[in-house]
């Protein structure tokens, strides 16, 4: 019998929400971490290193846990690790508690990350899976949108320009040595306690997964792993994300310090529109993906990526602060372009060859952490310089990829002449 529920799918789009919200503050918090820790550029890389790298750890065993456990146990099992990463340094906010409690969150993300695409599928059917994917994109990217002016809104409330808001005055309560920025994980501290509640309350289907979607066995991985072409795709999930978390989280303090801009204002405007216009770039993506083939989108948007890096690195101010924003467009398609392209590599084991790849995911630890050695060395302009290298990998993925299904795509003009046919 099929499970079906519009509530469930509501709650996985929250979910995603949750996600994005806690997952993507890190860049804006960037400056003022380093300013109230003096930590040198390398120290500050192992805040986003501490994440990821439960990424890393954690995407393929987390398949095996759920298959075991179930979707709902799981669930409650990751939202309790959120809850206890984010109290370990709400409690005690030192800096040695933030890089224990980021890499206890991120193992709660990364389960969740692998538990809610199936649970998709199941609760809004299989035939309205593609539409909730993108709706759980854009959710993702609203959320990434927000979440920086909810910092900035929470630093101008508890400094007393929101005087009488009870929320920001329980937070102001809580806050240990006078650490306002950290106000955020009491917030996501109560969002946590709030997630395991709705979720302890409601009925979570156990989802049958398909063949294709299992974690496999260790000697399917073995299998995987000899792979040349596996490891091709793996490190272009490495370089992709590892390029996205490097603007993400560099980008603020580059602009403070290069141009002098404030992060509490100029830096968080330029976080914020870039993971806006990354969701706008994912809707574009849509069509551009039914007019061209994947592999020629993918050169483009590498091409034009390493354009706007360059404008950003070198440019004055303005150019600066509106390139940074605008790679986020340039960059939205290539995630889902490497993975689809991976995917459609492989004959089976795609359950399998999907955890391999999350695994890349690490990317968002291990680029952010080069990027912040070079940095502190020769300066974090050419330490972001190193980007082009990652998006030159991205560029020879496309050039060498050689999927055995290509992307469907339609004539430009064959739309032109339907849309003037259905007219008639």
């Amino acid at each position: 019998m099929r499970y079906r529920s519009s509530f469930l799918v509501g709650v996985i789009l929250i979910i995603w929400f949750v996600i994005s919200f806690v997952t993507n503050i890190l860049g804006p918090l960037m400056p003022i971490i380093i300013e109230t820790y003096q930590l040198s550029l390398t120290m500050a890389a192992f805040l986003p290193f501490s994440f990821f790298l439960a990424y890393g750890v954690m995407s393929i065993p987390a398949g095996v846990m759920i298959e075991k456990l179930g979707e709902k146990k799981s669930m409650l099992i990751a939202f309790s690790l959120n809850l206890l990463g984010t109290l370990l340094f709400a409690f005690n906010p030192q800096y040695s508690m933030a890089l224990a409690s980021l890499f206890v969150i991120g193992i709660g993300m990364a389960m969740l990350q692998v538990i809610i695409n199936p649970l998709m599928r199941t609760a809004g059917g299989e035939e309205n899976f593609a539409f909730y994917s993108v709706m759980g994109q854009l959710v993702f990217g609203l959320a990434s949108f927000v979440s920086p002016f909810v910092y900035a809104y929470l630093i101008k409330a508890m400094g007393g320009q929101s005087a009488g808001n009870p929320l920001v005055g329980a937070l102001n309560s809580l806050v240990k040595n006078g650490l306002q920025w950290t106000a955020l994980y009491w917030l996501f501290g109560f969002i946590f306690l709030f997630m395991l509640i709705l979720l302890s309350l409601i009925k979570i289907p156990r989802v049958q997964l398909k063949d294709d979607e299992k974690a496999g066995t260790a000697s399917v991985y073995m299998e995987l792993l000899k792979q040349g072409k596996v490891w091709f795709f793996f490190l272009g999930i490495v370089a992709y994300v590892g390029t996205e978390q490097s603007l993400a989280n560099w980008m603020s303090e580059f602009l403070k310090r290069y141009h002098g801009a404030n992060p509490d204002t100029i830096g968080i405007n330029a976080v914020a529109w870039f993971w806006g216009l990354m969701t706008i770039g994912c809707l574009l993506g849509l069509v551009v993906l039914k007019l061209w083939d994947s592999k020629l989108v993918l050169k483009i948007a590498a091409i034009l990526s390493a354009l706007a890096l360059t404008l950003a690195l070198f440019g004055s101010q303005e150019m600066a602060l509106y390139a940074f924003s605008v790679s986020g467009l340039t960059i939205s398609v290539m995630f889902s372009v490497v993975f689809s392209l991976a995917l459609n590599s492989v004959s089976k084991y795609h359950g399998a060859f999907s955890g391999i790849l999350c695994s890349g995911i690490f990317g968002g630890a291990l680029v952010p952490f080069v990027v912040g050695f070079i940095g502190d060395f020769i300066g974090l302009r050419y330490g972001l310089m190193f980007l082009y290298l990652t998006l030159g990998y991205i560029f020879i993925v496309a050039l060498f990829a050689h999927p055995l299904v290509n992307n469907k795509t339609v004539k430009f003009k064959d739309v032109f002449n339907s849309s003037n046919t259905a007219s008639i």
